[in-house]
């Protein structure tokens, strides 16, 4: 799979950079700043990834449509972030876009926060009454996170809404007509929760318009990409005045990590490095970034499994940056076949380089 331009091809060339510049432990990474979005859509998640860039394009048939739509992956890959996309770039992204954590709220006030309650339906609740979260979402999306920890008693009143587009809520009468596009996001498998009997089928065949899983940090290929995004971003929070780079040493630590907590642990890493910059400092070390990024696990089947297309960053554990970037280059030779010209221009630089790289100089 070709790429998309412009953004894969500066990620590619940001590793063509690191690969030329491996074995000097001092260069600084740089990247250009990057303009802070606080309304995300398709293209700011687009970032090279064709996993990613294949969920983009699936999702974009159904802006407009009334198809239910379940976003799924580990904890922490963006899947909010995803829906958010979806929202606003959809017909209804003038509307509201209200969310609720299915797993995040006790199981005897998830009804009250989903539904509404009229008043003094709920003790100690506001005595006038309180709209719940579908009726919020009216006119917008609804976002139902870890949809697949909802308890199976309100799946029934769930599927009822959904069916009738009508609400009552909580001890009430009155009945609301609703009008909502919505996204679901799990990290269950619903086809499995509904085996186990934790998922009422007939609920799963209603939300089960299109499903969507997204990849996990560790199997991304615009991982490097993604920090230098993150670091341009934090350069924003924090009102530096010069932009914030880093060393090669520090992206090899942070590509060569396991990211368990995926983009979630990303972001607060990246945030953490640049809180513990010294006043003048203003690139990035090994010594910013927290222990935690330092463990190496045991290889697994996931991790060591390389992408279809494009070029893969597989584990470096125990390898300088010489390794790294000889390693890199094997993997852009590989992805493209044996093309030397395709895996320079992949990378970003001359043909002559990728030669000495893979030792043929």
């Amino acid at each position: 799979m070709k790429l998309a331009s412009p953004t894969p091809e500066r990620f590619a060339q940001a590793v063509g950079h690191a690969i030329q510049h491996a074995p000097d432990m001092d260069t600084e990474t740089t990247r250009p700043r990057l303009p802070y979005k606080p309304k995300p859509n398709f293209d700011t998640l687009n970032t090279g990834d064709p996993v990613m860039q294949q969920a983009i394009a699936r999702a974009r048939r159904l802006l407009g449509r009334d198809i239910p739509l379940i976003v799924q992956g580990e904890s922490g890959v963006g899947k909010e972030l995803f829906a958010q996309a979806f929202h606003h770039e959809s017909p209804r992204a003038s509307g509201p876009f209200i969310a609720l954590n299915c797993a995040a709220i006790p199981e005897n006030l998830i009804e009250a926060e989903l539904f509404g309650y009229a008043g003094g339906a709920v003790t100690g609740a506001r005595k006038d009454g309180a709209m719940g979260k579908i009726q919020q979402a009216h006119g917008g999306t609804l976002f139902l996170d870890e949809i697949g920890d909802m308890p199976l008693a309100l799946q029934s009143r769930l599927l009822r809404v959904l069916q009738e587009r009508i609400v009552t809520p909580l001890g009430g009468h009155r009945e609301f007509a609703v009008d909502i596009a919505l996204v679901c996001a799990t990290h269950r498998k619903l086809r499995d929760e509904v085996a186990a009997g934790r998922f009422r089928e007939d609920l799963y065949y209603r939300l089960n318009g299109l499903s969507l899983t997204l990849p996990a940090l560790r199997d991304r290929q615009d991982l490097g990409f993604l920090i230098h995004q993150l670091i341009c971003d934090e350069t924003e929070a924090f009102d530096f005045s010069t932009p914030v780079g880093i060393s090669d040493a520090a992206m090899a630590t942070l590509l060569a990590y396991h990211w368990p907590g995926n983009l979630r642990q990303l972001s607060n890493v990246i945030r953490l490095a640049c809180v513990l910059l010294e006043d003048g400092e203003r690139q990035i070390d090994v010594g910013h970034l927290p222990e935690e990024v330092f463990e190496r696990p045991a290889p697994s089947p996931a991790m060591a499994k390389p992408a279809a297309d494009g070029l893969a960053f597989m584990p470096v554990n125990g390898k300088n940056l010489k390794e790294i970037g000889d390693l890199a280059a094997q993997q852009a030779l590989a992805s493209v076949s044996g093309n030397i010209s395709a895996a320079a221009r992949l990378l970003g630089v001359s043909r002559n380089t990728l030669y000495r790289k893979l030792g043929r100089l």
